[in-house]
């Protein structure tokens, strides 16, 4: 088995788009989770921009997914399409098992004006009819979080869940981490700091002294992705600035036209071997640090092997 092979067994991938899904997709959560198996991957989360995954997962995990042997994971974004910060919604998919809750992408005014000032940026068009943008807000006209979201932050720290800033602009990123701090929460997500977001190398160190990790997404360093193509000096760059135990790569792949995720995260591997990072860095970054978030290192430990003679 090589290195890229090695690294990729027990991984974790927290950003796969999969379909159902209003912007065209290459693959469903299906395939996705078999794919992953196939690789020996031990968990994915697949993601929509539209409506929440968690309730798509219970009964495939009592059918197709119940023979594949690894974790899916849902949750929901907190777009205009579920009525922006929703409480109900994020209630609903935390009690359905939903693991991360993104604030707003697509609905965000940041995600909205960096779109229309960007458009090589590549986002993807929705199929069929647009419909007019509405701009879910996270902070009130004196820069302070809605209450909305203060209770949202109270019920992913009663369910430890993940807090996901989505595409929200620095300044609403830094008082969602500080919200979040306040109430209690655990696990905190900075998704691609570098698209969309626009954050500097100052703003993602106080992300991560907030408390939060760095996720970076492989999308963007495929040369077949038709995202924006980034050379690999910058993704070092990015992981030497906070250290790989800070840093995730998920794969933030499933689009139609891109390559699969299993493929994007195998070519990051090769590529950051390639330049230099190490094997244990590496293993940080797309196992350890994930395991973490999702709250599973601390179930393997839960599982301790019984004494003998108990």
């Amino acid at each position: 088995m090589d290195a890229v092979a090695r690294l990729m067994q027990r991984s974790i991938d927290l950003h796969i788009h999969p379909s159902p899904s209003l912007f065209p997709r290459r693959i469903d959560a299906v395939e996705a989770a078999r794919q992953a198996a196939d690789a020996g991957m031990r968990a994915i989360v697949i993601k929509s921009h539209h409506h929440s995954t968690a309730p798509e997962l219970l009964p495939l995990k009592v059918h197709s997914l119940s023979q594949i042997p690894v974790q899916v994971f849902g949750g929901v974004v907190l777009n205009s399409y579920v009525g922006g910060l929703n409480p109900y919604i994020v209630d609903m998919t935390l009690r359905m098992g939903g693991k991360i809750v993104w604030f707003p992408t697509i609905s965000s005014e940041n995600h909205i004006k960096h779109h229309q000032a960007q458009p090589h940026m590549k986002f993807p068009s929705q199929v069929g009819r647009e419909l007019p943008d509405i701009v879910v807000k996270v902070l009130d006209d004196r820069g302070e979080l809605l209450p909305e979201a203060r209770q949202i932050l109270d019920l992913i720290a009663d369910a430890d869940a993940i807090l996901s800033s989505g595409h929200v602009s620095v300044p609403e990123a830094l008082a969602l981490l500080r919200g979040a701090k306040e109430a209690g929460v655990r696990r905190m997500l900075i998704n691609h700091p570098d698209f969309v977001i626009d954050a500097s190398e100052a703003d993602v160190q106080e992300f991560v002294r907030l408390g939060a990790y760095i996720e970076h997404s492989m999308c963007m360093y495929h040369p077949e992705s038709t995202f924006h193509l980034w050379n690999f000096d910058r993704l070092k760059r990015w992981i030497e600035l906070v250290g790989p135990e800070r840093t995730l790569l998920g794969s933030d792949l499933g689009q139609k036209n891109n390559p699969l995720p299993v493929e994007g995260l195998r070519y990051t591997i090769a590529k950051l071997l390639d330049i230099g990072i190490k094997e244990q860095e590496i293993e940080f970054m797309i196992r350890k640090n994930a395991e973490t978030l999702l709250g599973l290192e601390e179930a393997a430990e839960r599982r301790l092997p019984a004494r003998k003679g108990a």
